[in-house]
């Protein structure tokens, strides 16, 4: 995540004075960073005193929007979090987000690899068909039942049932 912070008193001066900061980073890391920032502000308007505020005018980040106002530490925290997840899993934490399965972000990372099940580029009809291999050995019972199993209607009732979404070329499976 990086976020571009930029002096308030500055910007409301008609300077843009700002840095963009990778996060995440140590306490006293991004405090200093914004003292640096705020003092940089400070001299560019003529101040002897540092500003106090900032603001957020810019960002990258994968996982999440970022407002102009967000907390900071906080930001820094979700960062940390998200530091080793790896792309399915910024997929699956996406999902719980958009979707409003989890109540915040840190629930989302908390949860994300046992109530999310991602099936890339398979059909509904692909999943109902690997469901029926996994619970039924189909050796087992007569060809005249296996050959007229009907996955499509199978993969209809299991969409229906609410825990798939299809996103993009993708099936995301809600286990809860």
């Amino acid at each position: 995540m990086r976020v571009y912070l930029t002096d308030l008193a500055s910007y409301n001066n008609g300077n843009l004075v700002g840095e963009w900061v990778s996060l995440p980073m140590s306490e006293e890391e991004l405090s200093s960073k914004i003292q640096e920032i705020l003092e940089l502000g400070s001299a560019t308007d003529g101040y002897e005193e540092a500003h106090q505020e900032y603001f957020i005018t810019d960002s990258e980040c994968e996982f999440m929007e970022v407002g102009e106002y967000d907390n900071l530490d906080k930001l820094n925290e979700i960062a940390e979090a998200m530091e080793n997840i790896d792309e399915d899993g910024v997929k699956a934490i996406n999902f719980l987000m958009e979707n409003q399965l989890v109540k915040d972000i840190f629930e989302a990372i908390e949860n994300y690899e046992d109530s999310v099940r991602i099936y890339e580029n398979q059909s509904m009809e692909d999943i109902a068909y690997n469901f029926i291999q996994e619970c039924y050995n189909l050796d087992d019972i007569p060809n005249i039942i296996s050959n007229n199993i009907d996955y499509e209607s199978i993969a209809r009732d299991m969409e229906i049932e609410g825990s798939y979404y299809k996103v993009d070329s993708d099936i995301y499976e809600y286990i809860g």
